[in-house]
């Protein structure tokens, strides 16, 4: 293992007692949480993969973002890889134990090689589980039929047709579809009464699912797992509101948006109290739908809303595709207070398979506070090989080393995960 683990980037972390005592919590009780976990993914199972954001502020450790449709394979470590592999083949046997072929459906913008990077990954994980993989669009590729990626290689691109109740690419009909398309515009009549097993289902796409609705049934999976271990769930749960008629441009819903915000803050300032923290409280006030860091702001103070000049109410009022903002969740900053090797600050962010953790990376940004938004342009990613130790603590050493720590992200990553699969679960009953 201390192989391995020497390739994980040297950080720094400012623990205070509170999570300390978490992650001994959680190492004395490692045995009932894996038990819990694997009853829990047997009543609900898990989405086929998954991305959480953490924040680590050294006294909470707490999942910030849930993604289904999650980029950035490209930078898992390539240790994790095996891991990868086995998650894969486990998860789609569980749907289409015959599939020999599959479908890979990426956002429509091929020019951006960098995400394009990641579906080449994916794309060699599947093809070292042993499938056939073609990639196919939604809408006509914008560089033709291949796209060149920046290490050379030349990823084929198909564009999708419809025929009967299948999706071919080409020839090509698979047995399951991978969904790697947040369809924040909404689900086009392409992926409609198909009975092929799409992975994530359509329905979780931005346009349907909602920031506000994962974290509630988030919290409800934290107060269970609480109880199991004994600890106060507000250790591994961000305080949440939201707000459901926004217009930032109109500065409609304003009135909303300040009492929500002031409960948030509120609620933040009775726990920092309760534990003795000196920190500000802040909150993000975020989307609530989409990716890509887009419609996020930080506050302190509710006159920050009531004072958004126009600039700040014009970045706020619209996400990715120009969707427009009119749905936000007031969320509880949690302070980043790891650093990597250059004092930048870094947050972890984990990767599953079915519900297996797989990897991750640090997100790190040179030019961001503990307390800002890390998933903004300028941001860089260094490889987390958790090894054997998303897993298998090393409970012989201290309860922050780096074995331990990482199996703690992997719980409280797994938590999140939980969350997603029931929200699967629900859309499937509708």
């Amino acid at each position: 293992m201390s192989a391995v683990l020497n390739n994980v980037p040297h950080l720094v972390t400012a623990y205070q007692g509170p999570l300390e005592k978490l992650e001994q919590h959680i190492l004395d009780h490692q045995a009932d949480i894996e038990f819990w976990l694997r009853r829990q993914f047997k009543q609900s199972p898990a989405p086929f993969y998954c991305s959480v954001d953490l924040r680590n502020a050294g006294f909470k450790l707490a999942p910030v973002d849930t993604n289904l449709f999650p980029a950035g394979f490209n930078n898992l470590s390539q240790s994790m890889i095996p891991y990868a592999v086995h998650a894969l083949q486990s998860s789609i046997d569980r749907v289409c134990p015959n599939a020999d072929s599959l479908l890979i459906i990426p956002e429509n913008h091929t020019r951006n090689t960098f995400y394009m990077q990641s579906i080449a990954a994916l794309a060699d994980i599947a093809q070292s589980a042993g499938y056939k993989v073609h990639i196919g669009m939604l809408a006509e590729p914008d560089e033709g039929t291949t796209v060149t990626l920046q290490n050379g290689t030349v990823l084929p691109v198909q564009t999708i047709r419809k025929e009967g109740k299948r999706l071919y690419a080409g020839d090509h009909s698979p047995c399951a579809v991978i969904l790697n398309n947040d369809l924040s515009s909404g689900i086009p009549d392409l992926l409609t009464d198909i009975e092929q097993n799409i992975l994530p289902p359509p329905a979780l796409g931005w346009a349907n699912r909602l920031k506000s609705a994962h974290f509630t049934t988030y919290s409800q999976v934290a107060r269970e797992f609480a109880e199991l271990i004994g600890i106060d769930p507000w250790l591994i749960d961000p305080a949440m509101s939201n707000c459901g008629k926004i217009d930032f441009m109109s500065r409609g819903g304003t009135d909303c948006l300040v009492s929500n915000t002031n409960f948030v803050l509120n609620t933040i300032k009775a726990k920092y109290k309760e534990y003795g923290i000196d920190k500000q409280p802040y909150v993000f006030i975020k989307a609530d739908a989409g990716t890509y860091g887009m419609g996020v702001m930080t506050v302190t103070d509710v006159s920050q809303i009531e004072n958004l000049n126009r600039k700040q109410r014009t970045k706020m009022s619209s996400t990715k595709e120009g969707v427009k903002v009119q749905k936000v969740i007031i969320q509880e900053g949690v302070y980043t207070n790891e650093t990597i090797e250059d004092n930048s600050v870094a947050e972890p962010v984990v990767y599953m398979m079915d519900h297996f953790v797989v990897g991750g990376f640090y997100r790190i940004h040179t030019k961001k506070s503990a307390s800002e938004s890390l998933n903004s342009p300028g941001m860089h990613f260094k490889p987390l090989a958790f090894a054997e130790s998303c897993n298998a603590p090393d409970c012989q050493q201290q309860p922050d080393a780096q074995p331990n720590r990482f199996y703690a992200y992997g719980v409280v990553a797994r938590l999140a995960l939980l969350a997603a699969a029931r929200e699967i679960a629900e859309a499937n009953k509708a």
